[in-house]
């Protein structure tokens, strides 16, 4: 039986180790010894959080992702290692 995550197979060593930021950038260690690297612009929240916000992180879903408490933040290592920036907001019709 295989087991499917954000619409791929589960990978152990895709858990999360480690965050840290650069002015510019979101880096996550992963267990398997990987750095995801990612623009902060791909995430405002997060770019535009102050510096003990992005300190302010857990890990979550099972090491499978992040939740930043005090920006209602989420992202999963699935979308970081996809490279998927946050989807920008529509706007409602009226």
């Amino acid at each position: 039986m295989e087991v499917e995550m954000y619409g791929s197979e589960i990978r152990p060593g895709e858990r999360v180790k480690n965050v840290y930021f650069t002015p510019d950038t979101l880096a996550v260690d992963l267990i398997d010894g990987r750095t995801i690297i990612v623009p902060l612009v791909w995430y405002p929240r997060l770019l535009d959080a102050t510096e003990s916000q992005r300190k302010n992180w857990r890990i979550s879903s099972a090491g499978f992702g992040l939740h930043w408490p005090d920006l209602d933040e989420d992202l999963s290592t699935a979308a970081l290692l996809r490279g998927s920036p946050t989807p920008e907001p529509t706007l409602s019709h009226r």
